[in-house]
């Protein structure tokens, strides 16, 4: 195999390779003859079809087959001999295989920059600590109970934490919306699920109340034909049910899978979920603390311009994704804005990777099968799960890399220079402003 390589700009690289056309036949025909020992066709004893019928039949798939792998093998092994760091995917354009003579194909991509020696003990980080008490274990039973609240219809009117029933429509310049009758829909007052001035002029409003308001619905609102206009919105309230919260009893506890009922053992599982979900988020704010203090202390480093173009393109794409599952129909957004973050996001996964390899961490296994028992555990029947990952490449890669990723995380958390937050449970888990 014959290998060059071009540096065509700062961190971006060309590689020819040109290999024999033999180690493609070799591998081909390799292939047709073990198929003809075990081929079944109608005319023909099992390992008797002829090797002339079987290239005839299959030949072309394998050949097709044999020389992707063939040129990904190829490119794999010139990385090597050239000892490059590839960021992102390379484009590769390879010539048709001929049956003689050379393969060739170039391949263009990205590599990743010099940092130097990353020394974790430079940074200084803050590590969140909490843990979790009886009074958060009380708050999230009452949460639970909420969840499974009744509702029981009442005459008087409206207030915080109501279940309330409405029919409304809306007068804009263009027309009205919608066109004949009303939309119906509920709300619990307080929960924002409906546009807020509205929401808020429901308190106070009984059955059979009507009312209209005058609303200036934002631009990105999930009515298209309401965003971005003035509108008079008529409310009429159908119905006001209060809550109906269940006891904390023995079927309470049975509808949660506690066999038993007994509520002891219902509150150490609700520990023990809430002390999963608390291990997840120090984790998280460890992972974009250590991430935020590594990509500034290499801010000064260039990226892969492509390599950050992609992410930005991908962020923007998820966010469309986004904003159509909440009703934005027409949510388009342009990748430039996702830029600075697409380059934050590129420069951790890179600089991750490099602490990595520059320390020789390896993926701890033991730590890789615990992961996935935890994520098994949340699910009704976990083996299931942990078979489901096991049989399937592209999850257990995911996995992977997210354990690889943590555990180089606390590698650098335990070398650099970290100070210790105490935070209670209820303000860890609260959403950052």
């Amino acid at each position: 195999m014959q290998v060059s390589l071009e540096n065509t700009a700062n961190l971006e690289r060309r590689l020819t390779v040109s290999l024999p056309a033999e180690r493609l036949d070799g591998v081909v025909g390799e292939r047709l003859r073990e198929m003809a020992r075990t081929a079944n066709i109608k005319g023909f004893r099992k390992g008797k079809v002829p090797t002339k019928v079987i290239e005839q039949r299959f030949g072309p798939q394998v050949r097709n087959e044999a020389y992707g792998e063939l040129i990904r093998d190829s490119f794999g092994e010139a990385v090597r001999q050239q000892n490059l760091q590839i960021a992102g995917n390379p484009e590769i354009k390879a010539e048709p295989a001929g049956d003689g003579g050379e393969i060739r194909f170039t391949a263009t991509f990205e590599v990743v920059p010099d940092f130097g020696k990353v020394d974790p003990a430079q940074l200084k980080i803050v590590r969140a600590t909490a843990t979790i008490d009886e009074a958060d274990i009380d708050g999230m039973i009452e949460t639970l109970r909420q969840q499974r609240r009744g509702w029981d219809p009442v005459e008087r009117a409206a207030e915080a934490g109501d279940l309330v029933m409405v029919e409304t429509f809306a007068v804009t310049d263009a027309g009205r919306v919608p066109a004949e009758g009303f939309d119906r829909g509920a709300t619990v007052l307080g929960s924002n699920v409906m546009y807020p001035e509205l929401e808020a002029k429901l308190a106070g409003m009984k059955a059979g109340d009507e009312q209209a308001v005058d609303v200036n619905f934002p631009a990105g609102w999930r009515v298209a034909d309401l965003a971005g206009k003035s509108a008079k919105v008529t409310l009429k309230v159908t119905r006001v049910s209060a809550p109906r919260l269940p006891d904390v009893d023995e079927a309470f506890v049975k509808s949660f899978g506690i066999k038993s009922g007994k509520l002891e053992q219902f509150r150490k599982e609700v520990r023990a979920n809430l002390e999963r979900e608390l291990k997840g988020n120090l984790m998280q704010r460890l992972r974009a603390e250590v991430a935020e203090k590594l990509v500034a202390a290499f801010a000064a480093v260039e990226l892969p311009p492509r390599l950050i173009e992609a992410e930005a393109r991908q962020m923007a794409q998820a966010a469309e994704q986004q904003a159509r599952q909440q009703g934005q129909a027409n949510a388009k957004f342009g990748h430039e804005q996702f830029l600075p973050a697409a380059r934050n996001r590129v420069a951790a996964g890179l600089l991750v990777g490099e602490v990595a390899r520059q320390n020789g961490l390896k993926l701890d296994s033991k730590r890789l099968n615990e992961t996935l028992q935890l994520i098994a555990s949340t699910y009704e029947d976990p083996q299931q799960v942990i078979e489901l990952y096991r049989n399937d490449p592209n999850l257990m890669s995911s996995l992977r890399n997210r354990v690889m990723e943590e555990q180089v995380i606390d590698w650098i958390a335990e070398r650099a220079d970290a100070t210790e937050q105490a935070m209670s449970f209820s303000e860890l888990m609260r959403p950052a402003a």
